[in-house]
């Protein structure tokens, strides 16, 4: 490979990638608006694979010329209509919702870390006192719980006066942990 072409475009090759470009943007525009802004959104496991996916596809079909554009279209609005028939199937089949969706976990409560639930998230403590940093946190005292989303992002809640509304945080494995530390911590 010659360092020349490394470094050059020809016109047609330009022409190319902006009609390719501009028909993909065109195209996922179409789909995001024919089902909703959830297809970027990252709120749970396929979600991200989804945003993944298209990125993918999209790199592809506007640097390369195979696949074509409307095949790397027809990709796209396959992926789109598969995270439609998931986004129903998780809203009307219960049972199934379990087996598509990951559950929050329950890594730190009231300064306390849950070794078990760590181990599974495949985190070690230091991951989690990063997190603590990144969000302002001086002291173990300060937490209220630290939870591992869905997204595999790390929601840190801080302690304050006002009584948790345990609501929140049924749909998070190991809950009745975060209730009873905090009891606990309340004696």
């Amino acid at each position: 490979m010659k360092w020349e072409t490394w470094f050059s475009i020809d016109w047609q090759q330009a022409l190319g990638i902006s009609l390719s470009a501009v028909g993909f943007y065109m195209g996922l525009m179409l789909c995001t608006r024919l089902m909703g802004l959830r297809s970027f959104s990252k709120l749970s496991s396929h979600d991200f694979a989804m945003t993944v996916g298209i990125g993918s596809i999209l790199a592809s079909t506007v640097l390369a010329d195979k696949p074509s554009l409307l095949q790397g279209l027809f990709a796209v609005a396959m992926l789109f209509l598969i995270q439609g028939v998931i986004s129903v199937i998780r809203r009307k089949i219960k049972p199934l919702k379990a087996l598509i969706d990951n559950r929050a976990i329950i890594l730190m409560a009231h300064g306390e870390y849950f070794s078990d639930n760590l181990k599974e998230a495949n985190l070690t403590t230091s991951d989690v006192q990063e997190v603590l940093r990144k969000n302002g946190i001086k002291a173990k005292t300060e937490i209220f719980a630290v939870i591992m989303e869905t997204t595999g992002d790390m929601s840190v809640i801080k302690n304050n006066d006002v009584t948790p509304d345990w609501a929140l945080f049924d749909d998070i494995r190991d809950s009745e942990l975060l209730m009873s530390s905090s009891k606990d911590s309340d004696i």
